[in-house]
């Protein structure tokens, strides 16, 4: 049996919201026709779990923000889900959705869900695999594809990330690292490619029936059928009456939907208005300043900086103005601007001053797109971080659409009618993902579409 088919029919039978809290807004990237919530009151939470869409995604940012907010936030998120749960009479699993590459507040976030939720889950399901961005888990190992080679995730740039950094690829070393030794390696649990591959669901359904007291549990997965044949073994469980909690990337959503795959979004998909389209690039990742550098080489994209020492001056408000006025004056002529912060990354003496320094500069990019007085064709946001806070910051976003993805890992959003800018096609692109040529790939696509509608 296709375990995909055997997948949308529990999930069709079973009624269960699956419930999604994005620590930034990449996390879309598998999925589509579902909506994203910036709000996460009771009123708005009790909406979305009594419609008929099997799932919607809470983005609560809580990458950008310090441990103790993040646990805060997530605490609320609960409490507030069970309340809602409550009015509807609606069940729901919850994932929490973070980095591929193993960055974000774990196990923080995980144990403020199971105390805001009031429950003890038998097992925290670890599923950090997303073959869209090349990111696979083998052995228990982590791994990072640069071209034809994968890398421990460890020996990556991703684990030299100033806040959330880390020594091990192997994650039962991981879990122990970042639990700073409360969860040893020895204890935490794991599910095999062999028992995967060998077993089948009935298989995985077993591994999962031994856990329990909220013992964490490796998933290995190096391809989408892995996983199927995983997520058809959980659901046996769950039927079975066992009760998990996930720490996932990306991909793990849409096996549990039981999505179908689904062509690209193209720009005949999107309403995209006039003039020239908007990228904001806040994303510092090597690989973000390689496809900055790529698209100015190959276009006559306008390239305007935002210089972060300016911006962390006592006042870089003339620097902004000035910025936007660059930025309204192309966009007018028609003509595709990039705004992006300077490339070098400035750090603090410590996490929380490093917080501080990007929260700063964030601020100065959500005013820039804020004060814009024209409308852009599109907007194109580059880093996570970076993309949540002009949505929500900038854009005002409350809710939105998923359409789909436009490049593998590159979800487009539609906005809201509460937005500053209603139905503005929304691409948010992940810092990490693509090759040196995708963001060139997106902007002369829907260029060419442009030039074509002209025509």
């Amino acid at each position: 049996m296709n375990p995909a088919d055997q997948i949308r029919r529990e999930v069709r039978d079973s009624k269960q919201k699956i419930v999604v809290l994005d620590d930034d807004p990449t996390g879309t990237q598998t999925v589509y026709d579902v909506p994203v919530l910036a709000d996460w009151s009771i009123d708005a939470l009790a909406a979305e779990l009594a419609n008929d869409l099997p799932v919607f995604y809470i983005l609560t940012n809580s990458r950008s923000v310090s441990l103790a907010q993040a646990r805060e936030w997530n605490l609320e998120i609960a409490r507030n889900l069970r309340i809602a749960a409550g009015r509807t009479g609606r069940r729901f699993v919850v994932v929490s959705r973070s980095d591929s590459t193993l960055r974000g507040h774990f196990p923080g976030e995980v144990e403020a869900l199971i105390e805001g939720l009031d429950f003890r889950p038998d097992g925290i399901l670890l599923i950090p695999f997303f073959p869209e961005g090349g990111r696979f888990t083998v052995g228990d190992i982590h791994y990072v594809a640069d071209g034809d080679c994968l890398i421990p995730a460890a020996e990556t740039e991703f684990a030299r990330d100033p806040v959330f950094g880390y020594r091990h690829s192997n994650l039962h070393g991981w879990v122990e690292e970042k639990t700073q030794g409360r969860t040893p390696a020895h204890c935490v649990r794991s599910i095999s490619l062999d028992t995967i591959r060998c077993g089948g669901p009935e298989a995985v359904a077993a591994c999962l029936d031994s856990l329990s007291d909220a013992v964490v549990c490796i998933v290995n997965a190096f391809t989408e059928r892995d996983l199927a044949v995983f997520t058809a073994g959980l659901l046996a469980a769950e039927h079975a009456g066992k009760q998990f909690l996930y720490r996932t990337a990306a991909s793990f959503v849409a096996s549990r939907c039981g999505l179908e795959p689904r062509q690209p979004v193209t720009a005949k998909d999107l309403e995209l208005g006039a003039g020239g389209g908007l990228i904001i690039a806040g994303s510092f990742v090597p690989k973000t300043t390689a496809q900055i550098n790529m698209l100015l080489a190959e276009t006559d994209t306008a390239a305007i900086e935002l210089e972060v020492q300016e911006l962390l001056e006592a006042d870089g408000t003339a620097h902004v103005a000035s910025v936007v006025d660059r930025v309204a004056a192309e966009l007018l002529a028609g003509r595709d601007v990039v705004v992006h912060t300077s490339r070098n990354l400035v750090a603090g003496t410590t996490t929380q001053e490093t917080l501080e320094i990007g929260k700063r500069i964030s601020e100065s990019v959500v005013e820039v797109v804020r004060s814009l007085p024209v409308r852009p064709r599109y907007l194109l946001a580059k880093g996570g971080i970076t993309s949540s806070d002009i949505a929500t910051e900038a854009l005002g976003v409350r809710r939105a659409m998923v359409k789909g993805q436009i490049l593998p890992g590159v979800p487009v959003w539609q906005l809201g009618p509460e937005s500053r800018h209603p139905n503005l096609p929304y691409i948010v692109f992940p810092g990490n993902v693509g090759d040196s040529r995708a963001l060139l790939t997106v902007v002369r696509a829907l260029a060419n579409a442009r030039a074509a509608e002209a025509d």
